[in-house]
Order: structure tokens, then C-alpha cells, then sequence
């Protein structure tokens, strides 16, 4: 049985303001002039509870003093017992929940209006919520249940604050978390559009409804689902940065994969059903068949080609197509549009035939070739290599271009296949059907340069006539390490035919043939041990490139470019080489720097040995004529030697005989002494001489 707290407090009311009149009547009532002094007189007192009102009646036998209660005058008072009152208190307390600030609890909606909901909690008084905090539940009516968050129990106006808001947020996500755990469907208020989806508001929660997942079929405008209340299922929830992910579409999918099923079960092959276009792509076009989805291919729309669907079809159309394939496993549907329609081949003129001529207009160009539509839907290829009788290699695009018209001869024609081969060059003469009388060997021709290689130069005499001139063809004298260093693409360049090769289709030309083989001269002008001025070219660590004069290049090893004064020759510097091998068949010249300065040194070695020579020659011959000489006085020396030994014989009796002695030596020596180096050797002679004189 439900109580109502006002009606208790008020009955609560009279029946304390009813004892406290029948006790101020008692008291008015009685006589205080006779008061017996052995005991104190004492008026019970008579306490109310919190919804009562206390009167206290005190009195003193001996003064005659009475506390007397002068608000209850006047007033009905009835006395309840102890009993009676507690249990009332009882009841009353029973009807008050108790309830403590910042705590959620449940309240019953009571009212409800365009701008408030009154919610009972239980309290003594109710709380207002403003209806905004509802919005995401628009069926609330009076009787439901909500939690609600007490902010105050009571406010300076004595109202009670609450707030559903924030009840929803303290909770929402535990409420959250448990339905993504037991994927329960909740209910959400659309807020807001941003980017890619849509905003949604759960349990107080900002949650995050991507596009894709609003329903099966693509949304063009998010705007129409905005202050919409829907239902969704949680997907995902990112407890990092607090971010959940809803979808409506998980709510039909289960639906849809049912009708897909069944609707797939019944499809067959080639079979005709009507569908409305749902997305259109690049790559083709996705069509409803009424609760499954099948995609025609862009190849799939027309026999002709398209660069987009959109050509074709528009969104939103209602159209029929023809089944070509399926698969029940990934519930996926291959349509066709163009089926429906006879292919073109079949129409296509019967009386046309190989050779023959057809216009049409460029539709395709690829690095290969180029295809031709002659009728929309039957298509031909005119490959690069039938553009033009040049075997020079060339793409699609210098001959053709997208829309153009263009007339072409059939090569080849295949019904059966539906395929068809095109040539435009067929349409001219071919340049190669005369080209020996055209272009005879050692004939002189000007061509144009169209690309380089490593091993020489492609030219182009004319259109469909190209040669090449070999990289030993350019020059006689220089040597050439790629093509670029002598010419550029398309310069004009004088030529000499040297080969015609009408099989293959080949012209081999040259450059340096239109003067004479100056090698021939500089056999005799480069001659062996012949020294010319030439400047280094360039340096290595093999050695140089020398120019001589003539433009001629020559070769120094890098032990020919040492320096008299040391160091090796650095580029542009001009200096004297010597030739110390020529090749006229290899075109080979070898310089050296080092050898004139070096022979020039041994030269003047062997003059000074020379000198030397001479000079030692000519002191033999002198050497041998002072020994003739010394020969020739031996015999006088003879004479004189005796004479000095007949005065030395004298000497020994007289004392002066050494001083003769002397003179006499003196004298020998005096004449040997224009010999020079034989003069040891006379002196020799003479003593040797007198020795044996002394002896005999």
C-alpha cells in the first residue's frame, strides 16, 4: 500500500496541535493557589518528533513558578501514547528513501511537458529534469523508469536537483561495454553530421556512426538521419581514447543474408531480372535486385568501348539485366547489360574480305598499336609495325590519335575469333621495292639522325628507309667513344652508301668515306723517331691522349709523359712528342715526351765518352813517342854513367865527390823530364842500370 508523506505529515500536524490545546485548557483549568510543599509538582513533559510541536510545562511547589507554553494557547490537543507515537514516526520515516548527494538512483517519471519531466525518488520532494536530457527516448511517458544523478537534495530554494545527463555518463560505459559483449541493440539519438558519418549520442556517450554503416545501400545524404532517434549495435570501442563505433546496417544484415540466400538459391544462368543501379564505379556498376547485390562490369555495359559507366547507365535507373555467373559461397553476382543485345559481329557486312579498304575511327592507343572501331562494337588492331614502312622502332601515338578518322586496309579477318587486323602502310609504296636503283652503293645521300647506340647512328634517309652508320665509320682520324660526342638527334648528316641489303631491309652507310683515308698521308708525315708539337688532350692513369697536328690522336703511355724536370704532362699542356710506332690498319699512334729528353742526355753520354776516347788516345800516342825517346838517350846516359863512375873513384879520396854525384843525377833527371809519365820509369831504368854497372 502506498502512503503519501504530505497527508501523513499533515494528519501528523493535528493531531500534535490537538494534545497541545487539551493541555493548555487542563492548566487553565486548575487552582495554583494550593500547592502541597512535601513534593515537588512536576507536569510531564511531552516531546513530539521532528513533525511535532513540543510543549513543556514545568512547576515548583515552593516558588510557585510555572513554565507555561503560550504558543499552544488556543489550540486542540490530543494525547497519543509513547506506543502510538513511534509507530506513526515509523511509517512516516518508511515513506523517505534514503539518499545522499552525487548518488545515482531510479525515480519514476511523474510528468512530463515540452520543456520538464518531474521525477519521484522517493524523497520528500520531487526533482525537475529538463526534457533535452530525454530527447534520445521520445516515447518517455509518466510510469517509466530512469536513473537519475542527485546533485543537491536540497538547493537554496529548497528544490531537489537532478540530472539524468550525468547518470547516463556515469554509467554509460559499463552499458556500453555489456553490449558490445552481449551485442544488444540499443537506441541512440543522431546529433550532429561530420565527416564520413554521423554523431550519435548513447547513453550520454558520443558515438561514431560511420556512413557504410547506416544501411545496406549506399547514402548520398547524411543530413536526412540527423535529430533521428534509431537503433544501433556496438561494433567497436577503443577504451584508450574513450571511443565507441555503432552500426545500423549490423541490424539487417542478418536479414539480408537470409534474402540473400534464398535469392541466390533461385537464380539461374542466363536468366533475365530487373534491377535498379545502385553505385556506379570506374570499374562498373553495382545493381539491386531486391536485397542482393550483382555487378555488370564495365566491359560487361556495351559491345563499343566507354570510358566510364556513367555513359551508360545512371544511378537510380531501373533496368534489366542477364545473369552470366554466380557464386553461392561469397554471395557474389556477375551481370551483363550488352547480352541482351545481338553483337555486332553478326551485322557486321558479310561482302568484306582481306585487302579490302574500311574507315573508322581511333578508339584505343597503346604502345603496340592502335584499334580502330568500324562499327560500334566490332573493333580492328593496326599494330605499330603496320603504321609505317620504317624499321625504325616508333609507338602508336606519332602516327595516330584518340577520335581521329583514319582509312586502313584488312590484313587479316577472323568472324569465328571476332578479330580483325589493320594496316595503314599497305596504302602507300613500299620505298624498299626500288631501293638498289634508288640508292646504289658508294652513292652520297644527306639523312637525318634519329637515335643513337653504343655501336653507331641510326639515319633516315626517308620515310620507311633508315641505315646506320657504324661508330668506325664517323671519322678517319678520331677516335670516338659514343655517337653523341659527334652529332645530335636530328641534324642533317652527309652519308655514303656502303652496303644495300634489300632481304633484311638494311642500309649500312658511312661518314668518313666521303674524303680520302688521310691515313695514307700521315704514314709519311708521322714517320718513326719523328718529334711533333702536341697538346694533352686528357690524362689518365694509363697515360694520355695526345693531339697531334692534323687533328690526329696519339697515344703516350704514362711512362712517355714523364718530364726532364719531373712530373708527369697535365692536360692542355703542349709539349714535344716523339713517334715510336705507327699502325696505318689500326689507326694507332704511339708518342713518347720522356724519350727526346732522355735520348738527348744519352747523346751527350756518348760524346763525352768519346772525348774522353780521344783525349786517352792521344795520350797513348804521346806516351809512345817519350818511350822512344827515353830509348834513345839510354845509350849516352851509358857513356855519362861511366864517366861518374871513374869520378866517384876519384871521390874517395877527396871529400867533394858527393857534390859530383849530385850534379850528375840532377843532370839525369833534368833530361828525363819531358816524358811525364814515363819519368818514374826512366829513373827506374838509370838506377836500375847502375846497379848492375856497381855489380860488374
Amino acid at each position: 500500500m502506498n502512503v503519501n508523506p504530505e497527508a501523513q505529515a499533515e494528519n501528523a500536524e493535528q493531531v500534535t496541535q490537538e494534545e497541545q490545546t487539551e493541555q493548555v485548557e487542563q492548566v487553565e483549568q486548575t487552582e495554583p493557589t494550593h500547592v502541597e510543599q512535601t513534593e515537588p509538582a512536576n507536569v510531564e513533559q511531552v516531546e513530539e518528533k521532528p513533525t511535532q510541536t513540543t510543549v513543556k510545562i514545568k512547576g515548583d511547589a515552593t516558588t510557585g513558578n510555572i513554565d507555561f507554553d503560550w504558543d499552544a494557547v488556543g489550540k486542540k490537543k490530543t494525547t497519543l501514547n509513547a506506543d502510538v507515537a513511534k509507530s506513526l514516526e515509523e511509517a512516516y520515516e518508511r515513506t523517505l528513501s534514503q539518499i545522499g548527494d552525487q548518488e545515482v538512483v531510479e525515480g519514476t517519471v511523474v510528468a512530463k511537458n515540452n520543456r520538464e519531466v518531474v521525477i519521484n525518488i522517493g524523497f520528500k520532494s520531487d526533482g525537475i529534469v529538463p526534457v533535452a536530457e530525454f530527447r534520445y527516448n521520445p516515447e518517455l511517458k509518466p510510469g517509466d523508469k530512469v536513473e537519475v544523478y542527485v546533485e543537491s537534495k536540497e538547493d537554496s530554494h529548497g528544490q531537489l536537483l537532478l540530472s539524468h545527463k550525468k547518470a547516463r555518463i556515469l554509467k554509460s560505459w559499463d552499458r556500453v561495454n555489456q553490449a558490445h559483449e552481449t551485442q544488444e541493440i540499443i537506441t541512440g539519438y543522431v546529433k550532429s553530421r561530420t565527416k564520413g558519418g554521423l554523431i550519435v549520442d548513447v547513453f550520454g556517450l558520443e558515438a561514431f556512426l560511420p556512413g557504410s554503416q547506416i544501411d545496406v545501400k549506399p547514402i548520398r545524404d547524411y543530413d536526412m538521419y540527423v535529430d533521428k532517434t534509431m537503433e544501433f549495435k556496438v561494433v567497436k570501442i577503443n577504451h584508450e581514447y574513450k571511443n565507441v563505433v555503432v552500426s545500423h546496417k549490423a541490424l539487417i544484415e542478418d536479414e539480408i543474408e537470409a534474402q540473400k540466400s534464398e535469392i541466390i538459391a533461385k537464380l539461374e544462368k542466363g536468366q533475365v531480372l530487373e534491377g535498379v543501379v545502385k553505385n556506379i564505379t570506374s570499374y562498373g556498376v553495382f545493381i539491386d535486385l531486391g536485397g542482393v547485390d550483382g555487378l555488370i562490369h564495365i566491359t560487361d555495359l556495351s559491345w563499343g568501348r566507354i570510358n566510364h559507366p556513367e555513359e551508360i547507365v545512371k544511378l537510380d535507373d531501373k533496368i534489366n539485366v542477364v545473369i552470366l555467373d554466380f557464386d553461392e559461397g561469397k554471395k557474389r553476382i556477375a551481370l551483363g547489360l550488352k547480352q541482351l543485345t545481338p553483337h555486332p559481329w553478326d551485322s557486321l557486312d558479310t561482302n568484306l574480305n582481306v585487302s579490302d579498304k574500311i574507315n573508322g575511327k581511333v578508339v584505343v592507343i597503346a604502345d603496340y598499336g592502335a584499334f580502330i572501331e568500324v562499327i560500334p562494337g566490332v573493333e580492328g588492331l593496326i599494330h605499330v609495325s603496320e603504321m609505317s614502312w620504317s624499321q625504325h622502332l616508333r609507338t602508336a601515338q606519332d602516327f595516330l590519335k584518340i577520335g581521329q578518322e583514319v582509312e586502313a586496309m584488312i590484313l587479316t579477318l577472323d568472324r569465328e575469333e571476332r578479330k580483325m587486323s589493320l594496316g595503314i602502310k599497305q596504302l602507300i609504296p613500299d620505298p624498299w621495292a626500288a631501293i638498289a636503283e634508288k640508292y646504289p652503293v658508294n652513292s652520297k645521300h644527306t639523312a637525318t639522325v634519329r637515335n643513337f647506340t653504343n655501336f653507331g647512328i641510326f639515319v633516315e634517309l626517308e620515310e620507311g628507309v633508315d641505315g646506320l652508320i657504324h661508330i668506325s665509320d664517323l671519322s678517319w682520324s678520331k677516335k670516338i667513344k659514343h655517337p653523341a660526342e659527334f652529332t645530335k638527334v636530328g641534324e642533317k648528316i652527309d652519308v655514303v652508301v656502303l652496303e644495300v641489303d634489300v632481304e633484311n631491309r638494311r642500309l649500312s652507310l658511312g661518314h668518313k668515306q666521303l674524303e680520302e683515308n688521310p691515313w695514307d698521308v700521315f704514314e709519311t708525315v708521322f714517320t718513326i723517331d719523328s718529334v711533333h708539337k702536341g697538346t694533352v688532350l686528357s690524362a689518365n692513369d694509363k697515360g694520355a691522349v695526345v693531339v697531334l697536328p692534323y687533328g690526329v690522336e696519339a697515344f703516350a703511355p704514362m711512362r712517355h709523359i714523364q718530364k726532364e724536370e719531373g712530373g708527369t704532362a697535365k692536360q692542355d699542356e703542349v709539349l714535344d712528342f716523339k713517334v715510336i710506332e705507327f699502325n696505318k690498319e689500326s689507326k694507332k699512334i704511339i708518342v713518347s715526351h720522356t724519350n727526346i729528353f732522355k735520348e738527348e742526355q744519352a747523346n751527350e753520354r756518348a760524346k763525352a765518352e768519346g772525348e774522353a776516347k780521344s783525349a786517352e788516345n792521344e795520350q797513348k800516342q804521346v806516351m809512345k813517342k817519350l818511350n822512344e825517346n827515353v830509348e834513345k838517350s839510354t845509350l849516352g846516359d851509358i857513356e855519362a854513367l861511366s864517366n861518374l863512375k871513374n869520378a866517384m873513384a876519384k871521390a874517395e879520396t877527396k871529400v867533394e865527390e858527393p857534390k859530383v854525384e849530385v850534379e850528375v843525377e840532377t843532370k839525369v833527371e833534368v833530361e828525363a823530364e819531358p816524358t811525364v809519365e814515363a819519368e818514374p820509369k826512366a829513373e827506374t831504368e838509370t838506377e836500375t842500370e847502375s846497379e848492375a854497372e856497381k855489380s860488374e
